[in-house]
This record gives structure tokens, sequence and C-alpha cells, in this order.
């Protein structure tokens, strides 16, 4: 740690692929799921997702996640 003024790592994952259906959220192939990456808090994760979403606009069935890692690591912390 470089010092106590760094702000806490929030982890969240971006990820995604094809739908079997637009009006729910299971994928149709889970072999051909992408994760974007791991981002240290939501405004970068964002920035990833909308990128990603903003490629694959034209297929209608494709979708990208943002999972916040950090409530899964530690669902107590408030």
């Amino acid at each position: 740690m470089v010092g106590t003024s760094e702000t806490k790592q929030l982890l969240h994952l971006v990820f995604g692929g094809e739908l079997t259906r637009l009006d729910g959220t299971e994928f149709k192939d889970l072999s051909k799921l992408e994760v974007v990456g791991i981002f240290p808090n939501y405004a970068t994760a964002h920035a990833a997702w909308k990128g990603k979403a903003q490629q694959t606009v034209d297929n209608a069935h494709m979708r990208f996640f943002i999972v916040h890692l950090h409530r899964l690591l530690d669902p107590d912390a408030a």
C-alpha cells in the first residue's frame, strides 16, 4: 500500500454474450461468453461495458453485464 489516502478497491467484472431471448438473461452458448475484464471501480467498468455494448449494437441478442464482485467477496459490507 502506497498511502492511507487510497480509495477502497471495489472490483467489478464486465462480461457478456449472446442471449437466447431478448427478455431473458440465459446465454445461447456458454463457451462463447466474453470476459471484457475486471476493473477497480464502477466508473472504469462502466466505460468498458459501454464500449463493448456499442461495438455489438447491431446484434440485439448481445448483452454485456457489470457484476459487482466486491459485493460477492464481502456481502456483509455496507
